[in-house]
């Protein structure tokens, strides 16, 4: 490199976006991804003995993929040939890998050949790099927020070890902007700025994980809060909130708001309110709370509102969970959206609820039954001369695959623990109770659901 090119190199770093000016140059400026990149982690190893294999590092935006490509690339003193999939094409890898070849054989220097977004390459694209992974001319490094297994075709998998980084947490990102507002050489220390902590606390929440979120919105709040009498830029949480272009809700995730807001969304399902239900979920997504913390709710609520009424809530509930779990913020949102609007809507009933607690009571305040024998399973001969399974009716030998027998304890003939009520599905298992009963005689313990 000349001196032209030096200068030239040296200004664009300084007209850089502060994301870029703050990309971190070594592994101990590097936050996050522990698992992969911490102390005694085998790829930390790997990189200070400069010998990396050929990866994907599969992960959220803003995660740090380009960055620790960046850092493997200096830290292992191979020559670094970043592409992005969005712009380049055979032409472009073909004239990498030649050039390459001649660094190779001339300079015995590896490459490190970097593709951000790699699942943007059709297969033909990812064809041509696959021999000269095969044989070391190249080491690939591929960067991608899709998953692997649908985006990069088997065969370059398998000669690559994937790598899953993490989303940030609030604390890492919290760091990597106090970072930059202390650095004086590449970030924002010359300009002696001072966030408020609500206007902490928001930037962390809008960024949803991705650093360079966080550092474009406090570049532009920075650059436009004026000094102050005494030399410092103070940026409250309005100019985050125009920085950003999103407005705060006013929502404490780790406080009273947290549990209010949650029990404001259970109690709109159960009051059968969708548009409630839909408005206290919206605010606490947009606040940035835990999609899971809130799936998990529905679950629960499915279980305990819902109950036997709609066995399908249940289901639709664990469905929102999983899309929650694959798609993630915020394209779960509708997911979640989907889910409590169905279980607002759905027919209610505690039955299942409350028959658990009389059996959780019945278990504290009654010595420990012992299971009848008819119920026992005899797997041995000697159980089964102990008595063990005689007497027991295979209920699939009788007329409708129902047969009146005692199944609970001799001490709690006659307890009735769950009682169906007159709403959604149970409206059924009521009437196939009582066909049973008239059909097939009653059960003691069941004496009661027919005198309701």
């Amino acid at each position: 490199m000349d001196m032209f090119e030096q200068q030239f190199d040296e200004l664009k770093m300084a007209e850089a976006p502060l994301a870029t000016r703050m990309r971190p140059r070594a592994l101990h400026e590097f936050v996050g991804q522990e698992h992969l990149v911490g102390k005694g982690r085998v790829l930390r190893k790997a990189i200070a003995s400069g010998k990396i294999p050929s990866v994907i590092l599969w992960g959220p935006p803003g995660c740090g993929k380009t960055t620790l490509a960046y850092i493997i690339a200096n830290t292992t003193e191979s020559h670094f040939s970043p592409i992005s999939a969005v712009s380049a094409g055979v032409a472009d890898l073909r004239r990498i890998i030649e050039e390459a070849k001649e660094r190779l054989k001339t300079l015995h220097l590896k490459t490190i050949l970097f593709i951000d977004e790699i699942h943007r390459f059709n297969k033909a694209q990812q064809d041509a790099v696959l021999p000269f992974v095969e044989d070391g001319t190249v080491t690939l490094i591929g960067a991608t927020t899709e998953n692997p297994s649908f985006e990069v075709i088997s065969p370059l998998l398998s000669r690559c070890q994937t790598l899953t980084l993490n989303p940030l947490t609030d604390d890492e990102i919290k760091l990597i902007i106090l970072r930059a507002t202390k650095d004086t050489l590449r970030g924002l220390g010359a300009f002696n700025v001072e966030l408020d902590s609500d206007a902490l606390s928001h930037l962390v929440t809008i960024s949803n994980s991705d650093a360079r979120v966080a550092l474009n919105t406090l570049e532009i709040a920075t650059m436009a809060t004026p000094h102050d009498a005494d030399g410092k830029r103070h940026i409250p949480l309005a100019t985050i909130e125009d920085a950003a272009q999103h407005r705060v809700i006013h929502y404490d995730k780790g406080g009273e708001a947290h549990y209010d807001t949650i029990s404001a969304l259970h109690k709109s399902m159960r009051g059968s309110d969708p548009d409630a239900s839909l408005y206290w979920l919206a605010q606490m997504l947009e606040a940035g709370e835990d999609p899971l913390y809130i799936a998990r709710r529905m679950i629960r609520f499915a279980s305990e509102d819902v109950g036997m009424a709609d066995p399908q809530a249940l289901i639709i509930a664990m469905a929102a969970e999983q899309a929650t779990h694959f798609l993630g913020i915020p394209e779960c949102k509708l997911a979640l959206a989907e889910a409590a609007v169905y279980l607002a809507t759905a027919p209610k009933s505690n039955s299942l609820y409350e028959g658990y607690a009389k059996v959780q009571q019945e278990l504290k305040q009654s010595p420990t039954e012992v299971v009848p024998m008819p119920l026992r399973n005899p797997v041995t001969p000697l159980m089964k001369e102990k008595g063990y399974g005689q007497g027991y009716k295979y209920a699939h030998d009788y007329p409708e695959h129902f047969v009146n027998q005692q199944n609970l304890p001799d001490s709690l003939q006659g307890k009735h623990y769950y009682t169906p009520s007159d709403q959604g599905y149970e409206k059924t298992v009521i009437e196939r109770m009582k066909k049973w009963w008239r059909d097939f005689g009653k059960p003691s313990e069941m004496k009661d659901i027919e005198e309701e």
